[in-house]
């Protein structure tokens, strides 16, 4: 089956989309592009499928790049037969590629190799054709060659024994059958190196499951358990099954002068050379498959975190909580400009609280402050409850909200925060992104390492390169799902923007700074480095308020405008009335039919005009409204005031593979386990939540001590 066809099959889409895609991929178009303006191109696949696509395209490509490296390496040395080349060309993995490659392979110098050396090749032909009749001591005796190392009976023995260990090691049929048979029967087994010691990792102390049963996240603990020196973690095989189909397939004759050595060698064989090479492959290929269910969980957490709502026209006070070093103020008005900043100390060693409340209630009457963001790191506890008192005190409503801060301390020492606040410390500049995250969050955490975002688990065990790419390629659809404006975006959103590269990014920004404002898209065009295909990739992305053009206000790619000018004239509308926002249904009056009569007039596609007209009814419309709102709040609640029973809203925080933090308006978030959040069978928690949803949960336990809090989505008794 060629790569068009393979890939059709498993994303389940036709055969000619998935070519259509790739010739769009192969031209140097990006998912987004592809994704939102080729959409009659390849059948209106979305970013996500897109994406799968790309993926399984570079990895089926490097597959038949190394399936033809490896058939030329074996025909160098003079080994290829058509046989070995059909199972080369017909393997579908990488590892069985390596598994066919092994025997000819260079290796590091082996126990057999050594063997080779001395002369005890024949030797150990003799023993596997298994047709000696004579003592095989006999046999053995004429290979003695003190010059060469074979000083005794038992030398030559043990030399033929370790060539033939090694080409039942690389027999590729015996590896690939094995290596199933392990999965299917296997078990992993963790022990703690120390029972006694306390740790997290105490679940997996004396710890046995089936592989085919682990799930990714216990796979990852196991892995973190080991690295840190905690676990002894090891594969348990149905050992005796895989010796006995090694025997059968080995000693083919009934010799009782061969059978008993074979025996051994077999043996030795399996646990010397097979056994821990598949345990090395089996746990790899499930830390690869846990990983990508991981980066595939942390995809969609940071996605729904990207996607939040902003909260716009409010002046907000970001307040980056600590203790000793004070917390760090900062006052951002509404289009995120930084107007001042102040550090208090109201919390321990300092205590200066009524001090803070001054300093506080001056700055929310100043700057007539509407909202607070806090952080929710170190100290965030004690200054909610400062919070909450000195609202109580205010003749005017302010409200409160934490948000996640994970990121903050990371953005605010870069060079990027620098040269956003060059007069700024590191404090102030951390709760000014506190501030401007809630105004908008898609704004402010494009320019965080999306890997520091902390909406994941294990993310710092995983490969690296692997999850900056996933996480990017979330980060870009985001971005160019809600659009950039062009006259205010940081080169660091700019830079996500489909086409546009840092490079490009930064010449925007400078053009902009040199020349004022864009008022039209075509002006990109005089950007350095921004040459047409850059412009094809980005222009429908790009907003321009007050343009001279209204459409570039809009998601309508310029490729469309001569079509959509048509379009509003034949409905008699005209682009102007786009400013006013004033064309609501424009197409509803027209049926199927006449739509289709329109769009081959207009010499578009159907889903083509079916997007122009979505544009037309709310222009430059923002994706993020959809979403739920961040609860705002005004008051809080302390662990000690939880009891078993109580309903309480919340907001979800992260969502793992074994169920979801809620944070319910106290420090500690609660867990709500994937079994207490659906009466049917849900296989992951994302099934049912998602990050930024606001969830309606009941308290079940609270354990003080420990800081946890249970939560159930399934709520009994009264206030259901």
């Amino acid at each position: 089956m060629d790569i068009m066809n393979k890939i059709a099959e498993e994303l389940s889409i036709k055969t000619w989309q998935t070519e259509a895609a790739v010739k769009l991929i192969d031209e140097g178009n990006t998912i987004p592009f592809i994704a939102r303006y080729r959409k009659e191109v390849t059948g209106a696949l979305n970013d996500e499928v897109l994406r799968n696509l790309f993926d399984r395209l570079n990895y089926l490509r490097n597959l038949e790049d190394k399936k033809q490296t490896v058939i030329a390496s074996i025909e160098e040395q003079g080994k290829l037969t058509d046989e070995l080349k059909k199972q080369i060309l017909a393997a579908e993995t990488l590892v069985v590629v390596e598994d066919l490659y092994r025997p000819y392979k260079q290796k590091r110098r082996t126990r057999a190799m050594i063997a080779k050396e001395r002369g005890l090749e024949p030797l150990a032909s003799i023993i596997s054709l298994q047709m000696i009749k004579t003592p095989i001591e006999e046999e053995a005796k004429k290979y003695i060659n003190p010059e060469k190392e074979v000083k005794s009976v038992e030398d030559a023995l043990a030399g033929a024994s370790d060539i033939i260990a090694e080409q039942i090691s690389d027999e590729a049929d015996y590896r690939i059958y094995l290596r199933d048979l392990t999965k299917k029967k296997g078990h992993i087994t963790s022990t703690a190196k120390d029972k006694e010691a306390e740790s997290v990792y105490e679940t997996y102390y004396e710890f046995d499951e089936p592989l085919k049963n682990l799930p990714g996240h216990r796979v990852l603990a196991l892995n973190r358990g080991e690295a840190e020196k905690i676990l002894t973690v090891k594969v348990l095989a149905p050992e005796e099954e895989c010796i006995r189909y090694l025997e059968k397939r080995v000693i083919f004759r009934d010799n009782p002068i061969t059978t008993p050595i074979l025996q051994e060698i077999v043996k030795d064989s399996y646990h010397r050379l097979i056994a821990p090479s598949i345990e090395r492959e089996i746990r790899s290929e499930m830390t690869e498959m846990a990983e990508d269910g991981a980066i595939s969980v942390f995809g969609k957490n940071l996605r729904q975190l990207l996607m939040q709502p902003p909260i716009a026209n409010q002046v907000v006070l970001g307040w980056d909580p600590a203790f000793r070093t004070g917390c760090k103020l900062a006052i951002v008005d509404a289009t995120g400009k930084v107007l001042d900043t102040k550090v208090i100390y109201p919390t321990a060693p300092q205590n200066k609280v009524e001090e803070s409340k001054k300093i506080l209630k001056a700055l929310i009457k100043k700057y007539n402050v509407s909202l607070i963001s806090v952080g929710n790191g170190t100290a965030s506890r004690e200054s909610e409850q400062i919070i909450v008192d000195l609202l109580k005190e205010l003749d005017r409503p302010v409200q409160y909200v934490i948000v996640n801060e994970a990121g903050a301390s990371v953005y605010s020492a870069s060079k990027l925060a620098t040269e956003e606040f060059p007069n700024f410390d590191v404090g102030q500049r951390s709760a000014a992104s506190i501030a401007r995250r809630l105004q908008d969050p898609l704004a402010e955490l494009v320019k965080i390492d999306p890997k520091s975002i902390g909406v994941g688990q294990y993310q710092h065990d995983m490969n690296q390169k692997k999850l900056s790419e996933a996480l990017s390629g979330v980060v870009e659809t985001a971005v160019n799902q809600v659009g950039v404006d062009l006259n205010t975006a940081s080169y660091s959103l700019l830079e996500y923007v489909s086409g546009i590269n840092k490079t490009i990014a930064k010449n925007i920004v400078e053009y902009r700074e040199a020349n004022g404002k864009f008022t039209s898209r075509r002006e990109l065009l005089k950007v350095a480095k921004l040459g047409p295909k850059a412009y094809e990739q980005c222009a429908g992305f790009l907003r321009i308020r007050d343009a001279k053009n209204p459409l570039d206000a809009t998601a309508v790619h310029p490729e469309s405008y001569q079509a959509t000018e048509k379009l509003l004239a034949k409905l008699g509308h005209d682009k102007e009335e786009l400013r006013e926002g004033a064309l609501s249904g424009i197409l509803s009056s027209l049926d199927k039919k006449k739509q289709q009569a329109l769009s081959e007039e207009l010499e578009i596609g159907m889903l083509t005009l079916q997007d122009i007209a979505k544009e037309l009814e709310k222009p430059g419309r923002d994706p993020r409204e959809d979403m739920p709102r961040p609860i705002l709040r005004s008051d809080v609640l302390e662990m000690k005031d939880l009891k078993p029973g109580m309903i309480l809203k919340g907001t979800v925080r992260n969502v793992i593979d074994f169920g979801a933090f809620v944070d319910i308006g106290v420090h500690q978030d609660g867990l709500v386990h994937i079994s207490q959040m659906s009466d049917k069978f849900i296989k992951h928690p994302l099934e049912v939540v998602s990050v930024g949803d606001i969830v309606e949960v009941q308290v079940m336990e609270v354990d003080e001590k420990k800081k946890r809090i249970a939560l159930t989505m399934k709520i009994k008794g009264e206030g259901k």
